[in-house]
């Protein structure tokens, strides 16, 4: 006679007590995996060695002239806080050949910045900065052409600027904050078109060092100018020399401001660092005459943040395709739960135009595989369910039906 299990209510095999047992066991873990699924992980504050963000490839390379030093500093940097403790900058080529930290060789990386003395053909290619700290690290590759000095190559290393005509505007001799760092006797000669210029005289004037101011500009002025001045190293002395070509343009053709970034919103995890750059597209404009900062809840943003949490990065001018650009980034060493509810701007002004852009941050989303699949386990569950129930019921049904007929038997 099939064994009964009593005061359990109804007679209750012991193989569906046995199944049922299971399945609430079941059930058990996969509430505890779903609900734990939706529960914010903290975040992690140390970097593993291979654990880089990759900002990809600088939008310019750097061109630069056979047998001159050349001097590259990482163009993610102005994105970290100066201030920032324990950043560690390193370089390296794209075949994975690190550089060495110091001046042992022709190529070597000192205080940050690369440094090749004298720079060779043979030293184009690609080149990765990695800047670290011990709560994050980024890479951006960069890349560095090296030529012959020729004619043909006179305007593929030019430095586009422009002046308004019937004004007096400067030439600014560029890319040469290495070179003349913490030096107070700079001397650089001006040329146009390989003739030198009369810097003293009523046309052209030597200002600041690094700058060449022309007074009454006009289309004439138009043309190609080379600045030189001399670098000593290693008891040797090198030339270094930067290409400018001049166009002028009328005042009429100053251009509206189009700030093309930053996104409407901009998703973050709590704790991490952020950058939102201001991007504005000036066209043919000229940058210096134009003004860009962010505010926060309509305050500047050193006065909103006087602690310096928030701060706006250095300002970036370039150029591509023939087009101006400038750029401003909004820095925060780590975002917090206030800044999801402030109000942020990107302001833009010139003599042509005022405008403005708003971006909030939200918190971003923790993805994780439990989430994915939590819908799935509650499917499971309920599906398990309904099967345990129907096996227990079509049990107990043969049970009471053997009991029956055994109860039968024995009566007659």
């Amino acid at each position: 006679m099939p064994l009964r299990l009593r005061g359990l209510g109804p007679e209750v095999s012991p193989s569906c007590v046995l199944l049922k047992f299971w399945g609430a066991m079941a059930i058990w873990s996969m509430l505890t995996v779903g609900v734990s699924a939706f529960v914010i992980q903290p975040e992690e504050h140390t970097v593993a060695a291979g654990n880089c963000h990759f900002r990809g490839k600088h939008p310019q390379t750097r061109l630069k002239v056979e047998g001159e030093p050349v001097a590259m500093r990482c163009p993610q940097v102005p994105y970290w806080d100066s201030a920032s403790a324990g950043v560690n900058v390193t370089w390296r080529r794209n075949d994975s050949t690190t550089i060495p930290g110091e001046e042992k060789t022709r190529v070597w990386v000192q205080d940050g910045a690369l440094w090749i003395v004298p720079a060779l053909q043979g030293d184009s290619g690609t080149y990765i900065c990695t800047v670290r700290n011990a709560s994050y690290c980024d890479e951006m590759s960069v890349e560095l052409g090296v030529f012959e000095k020729t004619e043909a190559s006179l305007s593929l290393m030019s430095y586009p600027q422009i002046i308004p005509m019937s004004t007096s505007g400067l030439l600014v001799c560029p890319d040469l904050s290495e070179f003349i760092h913490n030096k107070t006797d700079v001397k650089i000669q001006w040329y146009k078109e390989s003739v030198p210029l009369d810097q003293g005289g009523e046309k052209f004037l030597s200002v600041r060092g690094t700058r060449l101011l022309v007074n009454n500009v006009s289309v004439e002025d138009a043309g190609y100018y080379t600045c030189a001045m001399t670098f000593a190293h290693g008891g040797r002395s090198y030339n270094i020399t930067r290409n400018i070509k001049l166009r002028i343009k009328k005042k009429e053709e100053e251009t509206i401001p189009v700030i093309i970034s930053p996104r409407q919103t901009i998703s973050a995890s709590l704790g991490s660092r952020l950058t939102i750059p201001c991007k504005v597209f000036l066209g043919a404009g000229i940058p210096t005459t134009t003004v860009l900062w962010w505010m926060a809840n309509n305050t500047h943003i050193d006065d909103a943040y006087q602690g310096g949490r928030v701060t706006e990065g250095q300002r970036q001018e370039y150029s591509e395709n023939n087009e101006n650009y400038i750029e401003v980034p909004l820095i925060f060493e780590r975002v917090i739960r206030e800044d999801l509810h402030t109000d942020f701007k990107c302001v833009v002004i010139n003599t042509m135009s005022f405008q403005t852009l708003r971006t909030t941050v939200k918190e971003a989303a923790s993805f994780s595989w439990g989430i994915a699949l939590a819908p799935l386990a509650l499917i499971i569950l309920v599906l398990g369910g309904i099967w345990i129930h129907r096996r227990c019921k079509r049990r107990t049904g043969k049970t009471y039906g053997l009991i029956e007929l055994k109860t039968g038997h024995q009566d007659s």
